[in-house]
């Protein structure tokens, strides 16, 4: 189905032809870092794969928070804390990144924690072809630890600032495009010198 010829249909056209040559066939990752809660951009992005026909799957890191017990072992949660310890990176790559990568009939988990109820969610294995996309969004999707995780990495640079992540991450310099969506309805590229490195 054609999605209407909007002005964010149409960036978002560019920016998925843009990742197509970078990565054309087999399982493709996407992190969409500093994605607002309702995860509009990246929603929409999934959209436009599908549009082009690719078999496309959303995920989102509020599917893969530690719990609570967890985050807040040492004392109260903190900046910092958040930072280290908000995320279950173990279980994102164990149950969603390798199992996806693995193509053919490896099923994968699109969420595997549910951060309003605290606890894990009931597992949902599934299935994709050879040719597939993910859409994963979230903060810290550029923190070194995971930056070889991805096919494509897109930066909104739009996001609230977290100093923490920028200072020891950088991720406006690592990631692959920068896209400002502070007025969603018309979404520009964002140069290398802006402020939300």
């Amino acid at each position: 189905m054609m999605l209407p010829p909007t002005p964010r249909v149409l960036f978002l056209r560019e920016l998925v032809a843009a990742i197509r040559r970078q990565a054309p066939v087999g399982r493709v990752v996407v992190a969409v870092d500093g994605g607002r809660v309702d995860g509009g951009f990246a929603d929409d992005l999934a959209a436009v794969f599908r549009e082009a026909g690719s078999d496309t799957f959303r995920a989102s890191m509020s599917g893969f928070h530690s719990s609570r017990a967890y985050r807040t072992r040492l004392g109260p949660e903190t900046p910092e804390s958040y930072y280290r310890d908000a995320y279950d990176y173990v279980t994102l790559r164990r149950v969603l990144l390798d199992p996806f990568r693995l193509g053919g009939s490896t099923g994968f988990q699109l969420a595997a924690f549910d951060a309003v109820r605290d606890q894990p969610v009931e597992a949902r294995w599934l299935t994709a072809g050879m040719d597939a996309v993910l859409v994963l969004d979230g903060v810290f999707l550029l923190r070194p630890s995971l930056r070889g995780e991805w096919n494509a990495s897109i930066r909104l640079v739009s996001a609230p600032r977290d100093e923490l992540y920028i200072e020891d991450a950088h991720p406006a310099s690592h990631a692959d495009y920068l896209v400002d969506d502070t007025e969603p309805s018309r979404p520009v590229w964002a140069a290398r010198g802006d402020s939300a490195q």
